[in-house]
């Protein structure tokens, strides 16, 4: 692939996200960041203070980006059934987003995970 077709954007939104996984809210942030990357979807990925850590558990998935780094995963535990492998951060992400690191992301695409921007879901 040729990487000057590829862009990434960070921007800082103020947006107030709001993210419920099973209908419990896991997160609230207006401090989140707007990953926007050629062919997907815009990633907001907030700050650890805003998402509620207790109900996340640490999973063995990981995966590599070419354009970020080596992500790691977590699971959602609600007290209904798990949904696993839907929040994501890069602990070292490279250098051309070293503002995502150590923030989260969630994967809204997947059952059970709602993302609202604003009020409404993205």
């Amino acid at each position: 692939m040729n990487t000057q077709e590829h862009r990434i954007e960070l921007t800082h939104a103020s947006d107030h996200v709001v993210v419920r996984v099973n209908d419990t809210v896991v997160a609230t942030s207006s401090r989140a960041l707007v990953l926007t990357e050629t062919k997907c979807p815009p990633r907001y990925y907030l700050p650890q203070e805003d998402v509620k850590m207790d109900l996340l558990r640490s999973s063995t998935t990981t995966s590599h980006c070419p354009y970020k780094g080596d992500a790691v995963y977590w699971s959602v535990d609600t007290g209904e059934a798990p949904v696993e492998d839907v929040v994501w951060s890069y602990p070292e992400p490279f250098a051309q987003v070293e503002q995502i690191r150590g923030r989260l992301a969630f994967w809204a695409e997947k059952p059970g995970v709602t993302l609202e921007v604003n009020g409404q879901v993205a």
